[in-house]
C-alpha cells in the first residue's frame, strides 16, 4: 500500500512526506526501515523519533508539532496503530466445507460458507452459521450455536447448549461451558451439584488461549459484547461480565460475581464470589477483591516487590502488628481513664 492509502484507511492526516511511497509493514521506531511506518504510544520511546528511519510515524498532534518528521497525525495513536497493523495481518485462508477427517452429526446445521477443520467433532443440534471457521481438533457439543464469522483457531472445546455470538475469536485450548465448581458437603464427603445453566457469549468477544468459562448452576454465565479475555483466565459459574471489559491473564473470578461495563482487570487479579463491581473500574495487577466496588475508579491491593533483605524486615514487622495494635488500644484506654479521673 502507499502511504496515502494507509492514511485514508486508518483515518489519519498525513503531514509532509510523499503520499506515493510504498509501505510494506509496521515496525518499532528503533528497527524501522524506509519501507515501514512506525508509531509512538509510550513517551519513553520519544527519544527515538529523531533517529528513526521509518517513512512516517503515527503521532499525536502534540508530538507532531514538536518533531519535524513525516507524521500520520491522530487523536489516538494507539488505536490508529492497531488499525494500521491490521492492514498487514495475514489471515489464514480457507475454502468452505468439511474436512474428510471431521466427524459431523447428520443433525448438525452447517452453513455452506463455513469451514470445519481436520479431526473436529460437531454433535447433533449444533448450528454453525455463515463464514464460521472451526480449526483443527475442535469439539462442538450438542445444540451449540456459533454465530456468523466466528473463528475458533484450534483445540477449542464448546460444551453443550453454549451460545456464541458473531465475530468472536477463540484462541487454542479454550474451554467454554465446562461444569462449574458446585459441591454440597454432607457426612464428610462432597456431593456434586448439577450445573444446569449455559454460557452466553456476545458479539465481537475475544477469548484467550487456555481460558475456561464455566456454565451456570441454574442461570447462565454471561459474557457481554466486546469483552476481551486474555490467556489462562478462570470464569466461574454464573459470572456476568459487562460489555467492553478487558481482563488480563491469570485472573480468577469466583462464582456469581458481576463485573460492570468498560472495566479493566490487570493480570493475576482475584475476584471473590457473589460481589458486584460497577462500570468503569480499573483494578491493578495481583489485587484481591473481597468486597463489592460501588464507585468507579482505580483500585489496588498487595505489596510491590522489594529487595529480599528489606522484605524480610517488613515481614517481621507485619507479624508484630497485631500485638502493637493491642498495646496501643490499651494505652489509649488507660489515657482516657486517667483523663476522666
Amino acid at each position: 500500500m502507499t502511504l496515502g492509502q494507509i492514511a485514508a484507511a486508518i483515518g489519519a492526516r498525513l503531514r509532509g512526506g510523499d503520499a506515493s511511497v510504498r509501505v510494506t509493514g509496521v515496525a518499532t521506531l528503533q528497527n524501522a526501515q524506509p519501507q515501514h511506518i512506525s508509531f509512538l504510544t509510550n513517551p519513553r520511546y520519544r527519544q527515538y523519533l529523531k533517529s528513526t528511519r521509518a517513512c512516517a510515524v503515527i503521532l499525536s498532534q502534540r508530538d507532531a508539532d514538536s518533531y519535524a518528521i513525516t507524521a500520520l497525525v491522530s487523536a489516538n495513536p494507539h488505536a490508529t496503530y492497531a488499525r494500521a497493523a491490521a492492514l498487514f495481518t495475514h489471515h489464514t485462508r480457507h475454502h468452505p466445507g468439511i474436512h474428510p477427517t471431521a466427524v459431523v452429526s447428520p443433525g448438525a446445521q452447517i452453513a455452506k460458507s463455513a469451514w470445519i477443520g481436520p479431526l473436529c467433532t460437531v454433535e447433533k443440534g449444533a448450528i454453525i452459521e455463515k463464514q464460521v471457521f472451526v480449526g483443527p481438533h475442535c469439539v462442538i457439543g450438542e445444540r451449540v450455536v456459533l454465530g456468523a464469522e466466528t473463528y475458533l483457531i484450534a483445540n477449542v472445546t464448546v460444551c453443550h447448549d453454549v451460545r456464541i455470538g458473531q465475530r468472536v475469536l477463540v484462541h487454542p485450548g479454550a474451554v467454554i461451558g465446562s461444569d462449574g465448581f458446585g459441591l454440597a458437603h454432607e457426612d464428610n464427603h462432597w456431593i456434586k451439584v448439577p450445573q444446569l445453566g449455559n454460557v452466553q457469549v456476545g458479539n465481537e468477544v475475544e477469548i484467550g488461549a487456555n481460558t475456561t468459562i464455566d456454565r451456570g448452576t441454574l442461570e447462565d454465565t454471561i459474557i457481554e459484547e466486546g469483552v476481551k479475555l486474555d490467556n489462562q483466565i478462570q470464569v466461574a459459574h454464573n459470572v456476568h461480565i459487562g460489555a467492553h471489559t478487558a481482563i488480563a491473564g491469570c485472573v480468577g473470578i469466583a462464582g456469581s460475581a458481576r463485573i460492570g461495563r468498560h472495566c479493566v482487570l490487570g493480570g493475576g487479579v482475584g475476584i471473590a464470589g457473589h460481589l458486584d463491581i460497577v462500570d468503569h473500574v480499573r483494578i491493578t495487577g495481583m489485587s484481591l477483591v473481597t468486597q463489592s466496588l460501588t464507585e468507579a475508579g482505580t483500585y489496588s491491593s498487595g505489596l510491590s516487590v522489594e529487595p529480599n533483605r528489606l522484605w524480610n524486615k517488613i515481614s517481621a514487622r507485619l507479624r508484630k502488628l497485631d500485638n502493637l495494635a493491642r498495646r496501643l488500644t490499651a494505652l489509649e484506654k488507660k489515657h482516657r481513664t486517667n483523663n476522666d479521673i
